[in-house]
């Protein structure tokens, strides 16, 4: 899956899913841009995600919890198309002057949808996957009362790319 406009430093791109996946197992913070009557703005989330398969190509979803109001909820609600960003600071690369001086990292961008779950199987199942991201290994469970209490949301990724800046 990639987006529509080549990327410009195409020796940055990464492209294979396991690279792919690597970079989003590696970010510990989804960033999702949003906008609505009082401009764009950015959410920092805390996300789980799962990779299906469509006519042999990847499908992305992403997962993460909320608030059930909110300005990010009435966005999402009245216009879901957003963007994706996750990233991994590599640190700085030193330069023989200011403007030398870089930043290493590997990021992934997408645009898709938000889809508020209703299902509470579906949420429980969205809880699970951003437990097992933010604590792999470590023991989840979730009373009905609070899958019941909680937003969630998932996006529905319709393209995404890597970059890695070394």
């Amino acid at each position: 899956m990639s987006g529509a406009r080549p990327m410009r430093r195409a020796s940055r791109e990464v492209r294979g899913l396991t690279e792919l996946r690597a970079i989003v197992d590696r970010a510990r913070v989804l960033r999702v841009g949003s906008h609505d009557d009082e401009g764009p703005f950015v959410v920092p989330l805390s996300f789980g995600y799962e990779i299906g398969e469509k006519d042999d190509e990847p499908v992305w979803t992403f997962w993460a919890h909320s608030a059930d109001e909110g300005r990010k909820v009435d966005a999402w609600t009245s216009d879901p198309v957003v963007a994706l960003e996750l990233d991994v600071p590599l640190g700085v690369i030193e330069g023989d002057c200011a403007c030398s001086y870089s930043y290493a990292y590997e990021s992934v961008m997408a645009v898709g949808t938000a889809v508020r779950v209703e299902d509470a199987a579906e949420k429980l199942h969205g809880l699970s996957l951003v437990m097992e991201h933010m604590a792999p290994g470590a023991p989840a469970s979730f009373s009905a009362e609070a899958v019941d209490r909680v937003s969630v949301w998932r996006f529905d990724v319709r393209a995404l790319t890597g970059k890695r800046r070394a």
